[in-house]
C-alpha cells in the first residue's frame, strides 16, 4: 500500500482520540490507530513518541509508569482536561476542513 503522509497536527489530533477512551501506552496508542484506520496509517516510533512528548510539554497529556499487560513496564499516557479541551477543538477545525477539502474534489471544473 502508498505511504500516506498527514498533515501537520494530524498525528496529534489522533493520539488525543485514541486516548479519549482511557490510558494507553504508546505502542497500544499506535495500534489502535492502525486499526481503526482499516491498517492504512502505520505510525512510525519515532513520530508517535515525539508527539507524545511535545504533547506532554503543552500539557494536553500525562504519563505515568505501570505493568503492561504482559507483565511489563510500560509509560502509560493519559488525557488531561486541556487536552479533552484541544481534541474538541481540533475535531471541528478538522470537520470543516474535510469538509472544504470534500467540496473541491466534487466540483465540476
Amino acid at each position: 500500500m502508498d505511504k500516506i503522509d498527514l498533515l501537520q497536527g494530524t498525528l496529534e489530533m489522533m493520539i488525543l482520540r485514541v486516548l479519549s477512551g482511557g490510558p494507553q501506552h504508546g505502542w497500544g496508542v499506535a495500534q489502535r490507530i492502525h486499526v481503526l484506520s482499516s491498517e492504512a496509517l502505520k505510525i512510525e516510533e519515532g513520530s508517535l513518541y515525539l508527539a507524545l512528548y511535545r504533547m506532554q510539554r503543552k500539557g494536553w497529556i500525562k504519563a505515568e509508569w505501570a505493568q503492561s499487560e504482559n507483565n511489563r513496564r510500560a509509560k502509560y499516557y493519559e488525557l488531561t482536561r486541556a487536552g479533552r479541551k484541544q481534541l474538541e477543538s481540533r475535531s471541528s477545525a478538522w470537520a470543516r476542513l474535510t469538509t472544504a477539502i470534500a467540496s473541491v474534489m466534487r466540483a465540476e471544473q
